[in-house]
Parts: structure tokens; C-alpha cells; sequence
């Protein structure tokens, strides 16, 4: 592609590119430097605490005649309630608790023996806040096993032996809103360098047209399909090149990505649309000013569709979700086992909106009144884009 390779190429020499370029890595230092800080402070015990904030958030009946397990279950996440199991069944269909937690009744002789302690937790799958009391629970049995493994380990190097269990309550892992938290904020960080480079195909299209160099552009012997698609691909190059400097930077930061290039490739892909997008408003737009508001509500839109279905997975867990590029890279560099379908549900509509996008676009471009004048008016271009309204 001749323009995408002159126009990548410009880009690239340009000095006030470059200074943005690493003002941009700057920036996300930055911000990782923030988080670890604010991180640290949540999860100290003198510091603040987001945990409040989802007290009494869940229910949960327990059945543990021991006690072991029921007192290691975070109060400040689940609100516990102590059953004897008779009715809890029937209190969790009637949508009273949101779940059902039951200990063998010999836990304590059977830790003391070494032997399996049973544990069964029963779920509403209707209800959303299942994830949430799931997650704690596996922090609990996490929690306990780790406590009892060290105590085992203490005892046999111990002269001194007890017939009563020793266990040494710890922290392991990270708290559930602290999962949550990073989660959301690397997903977010990883698709951030896609919204920045919006101003390039403003200033390589409005520029033609405040600049009067449109129509040279227009009499090369390159349709209005090829123009738009180099630009755009230059564009997308160069968020290429920024997520996988990114990516470079997280992982030596310290963050834990899972399939790393699957989690690039769909980040990347992701970057189609929304610079099909940004140049719709680019050839529509009059001048710089139009087009900032334009891409300005464009990319609250954008970011919107992105970020509400994954933040309805974390809760939700549901296949809609996954309709989100966002989604699915957040299960991806979770770790989480995802299926073909969801993968190609975030995948098909990208290329979808890409095509249709790049489309609107390239129609808009080749139109003389669109880049020349008079300008024709949202409502009559969209009636001439269904066939509505025949242009005249």
C-alpha cells in the first residue's frame, strides 16, 4: 500500500510524533508507579480498605460444626449464617441466601487425622452474585489449606508435639476487590494506546481538506477505498507498535499476562473498527474542530460498548459478555479456559464493524460535496446510504 507506507513513514520522522510517542510510555510508567502504590495501600492494614464497600453484598448460609472454615470466610465480603443445613436448600431457592456452604462434621478429627475434610458450596446460577461467593470461598479453602500445611510442617520439626491442631490464620493472594481492580485496570491499560492516536487520521484527512491538498490526493490513480485503507493501516500500525511496547512494559512491571500473543493479535485487531470509525468523522468534519467533539463522543460510545460487558462478566460470567473484544482479552490474560464461540463472537463483530466502517467511510471520501462543498446534511447522507434518497 503506497499511502499506508508514505504515511507511516511520515508519521514516524515526525518529531512531534515521536515526543507524543514516548510521552505516551511516560504516561504509563506512570500510572503502574500509581496503582502498585494505591495497591499497597489498600491491602495494608493501616491503610484504606475498598472492602466496605461490598459488605453484606452476599449471603451465605454455613454448616460447619467445626468452625474451622466458617471463621476463615472474609466478614467484610460474605455475611455469614451459622445452619444446620435442614432448611438452607430450600432458603436458597426461595432466593433468601446466596448459597449454601457445608463442612464434613468431623472436619476437626479428620485434619487431626490427615485425612480429606468434604466440602460442598451449592449456587443459585441464576443469581449474579454467585462469582462473588465462589471467589471467596476458594479464598477461604485456600486460606485454611495453606494454615494447616504450614502448621504440619512446624509440628514435624517440632520437639514439642500437641494433639490439638495449631493453625496460623495468613493472608494468601490477593482480596476479591483487589482482583477486580487489576483486572479492570490492566484490560483498560492494554486497550488505551487504541485511543490515542485518533488525532493522526483527524490531522492526515481534515488536513487535506483545510490544507486544499484534497484534491491532488483525489486525482492520483488510487481509489478512494486505497487512500482511506493506507491511512487507516498507518494508523494501525503505529497502535501496533505502542500495544506491544506497552505489553513490553507490563510484563517487566510485574503483571502476570496469559497467552500473551492471542491477547496482542485481538488488542490490535480491536484497532480496526475504531480508526474505521475515527475516519468516518474525520471526512465528514469540516475542520479540526468538528472532529475533536465528533471523536470525543465517538469514543465514549466506544469505550462504553467495550468496558459494560466485562464488567458484566466479572459479576455475570455470561456468553453475552463475551460480544466485547474487552472480554475476551480479559479472560484471555486471566488464564481462563474460553471457548471457540466466545472467541468468535468478539471477533466476528470486529471484522463486522470494520468492514462496514472502512465502507462508510471510503463512500464518504469519493463524495465532492462531503470534501468540497456544500456539505449535505447527517439525515440526507444516511437516507442515500440505505437507498432511501438517490443523490442528485
Amino acid at each position: 500500500m503506497v499511502i499506508a507506507r508514505w504515511e507511516l513513514k511520515n508519521t514516524l520522522k515526525s518529531k512531534k510524533f515521536l515526543l507524543i510517542f514516548f510521552m505516551q510510555l511516560s504516561v504509563l510508567a506512570m500510572l503502574i508507579l500509581m496503582f502498585n502504590s494505591f495497591a499497597a495501600t489498600i491491602e495494608s492494614d493501616k491503610g484504606l480498605s475498598l472492602t466496605p464497600s461490598l459488605v453484606d453484598f452476599a449471603t451465605l448460609d454455613v454448616d460447619d460444626q467445626g468452625g474451622l472454615f466458617k471463621k476463615s470466610i472474609d466478614p467484610e465480603v460474605i455475611k455469614v449464617y451459622s445452619t444446620n443445613g435442614n432448611d438452607s436448600q430450600a432458603r436458597l431457592g426461595a432466593g433468601q441466601t446466596n448459597g449454601f456452604y457445608t463442612v464434613s462434621p468431623d472436619s476437626i478429627q479428620r485434619i487431626q487425622n490427615g485425612e480429606v475434610v468434604d466440602t460442598l458450596l451449592y449456587l443459585d446460577y441464576s443469581d449474579p452474585r454467585r462469582s462473588v461467593v465462589r471467589d471467596a470461598i476458594n479464598t477461604t479453602t485456600k486460606s485454611v489449606s495453606s494454615a494447616l500445611t504450614q502448621s504440619y510442617l512446624q509440628s514435624a520439626t517440632s520437639s514439642n508435639t500437641s494433639s490439638q491442631t495449631g493453625l496460623k490464620e495468613e493472608k494468601t493472594g490477593e482480596s476479591l476487590p483487589m482482583q477486580i481492580i487489576r483486572k479492570v485496570m490492566l484490560v483498560v491499560l492494554l486497550f488505551l494506546p487504541l485511543f490515542l492516536f485518533g488525532n493522526i487520521i483527524i490531522d492526515s484527512v481534515v488536513g487535506e481538506k483545510e490544507r486544499k491538498t484534497g484534491e491532488i490526493l483525489v486525482a492520483m490513480p488510487l481509489s478512494p477505498v486505497e487512500i482511506l485503507l493506507g491511512k487507516g493501516l498507518a494508523v494501525v500500525a503505529i497502535s501496533a507498535l505502542q500495544v506491544a511496547m506497552w505489553v513490553a512494559v507490563l510484563l517487566a512491571a510485574g503483571f502476570t499476562i496469559n497467552n500473551v500473543i492471542a491477547v496482542y493479535l485481538l488488542v490490535v485487531l480491536t484497532a480496526l473498527p475504531i480508526v474505521g470509525l475515527t475516519s468516518i468523522i474525520a471526512a465528514y468534519a469540516k475542520n479540526y474542530k468538528e472532529a475533536g467533539i465528533g471523536i470525543t463522543f465517538a469514543y465514549v460510545l466506544v469505550v462504553g460498548f467495550l468496558i459494560v460487558p466485562a464488567l458484566a462478566y466479572i459479576s455475570r460470567k455470561s456468553f453475552s459478555a463475551n460480544i466485547s473484544p474487552m472480554t475476551t482479552v480479559m479472560r484471555l490474560f486471566a488464564g481462563e479456559a474460553i471457548s471457540l464461540p466466545e472467541i468468535l463472537m468478539s471477533v466476528t463483530l470486529v471484522i463486522f464493524l470494520s468492514i462496514v466502517f472502512f465502507g462508510i467511510a471510503a463512500w464518504l471520501f469519493q463524495r465532492d460535496d462531503v470534501m468540497f462543498g456544500p456539505r449535505p446534511g447527517l439525515m440526507r447522507l444516511f437516507l442515500e446510504l440505505i437507498g432511501f434518497k438517490k443523490r442528485t
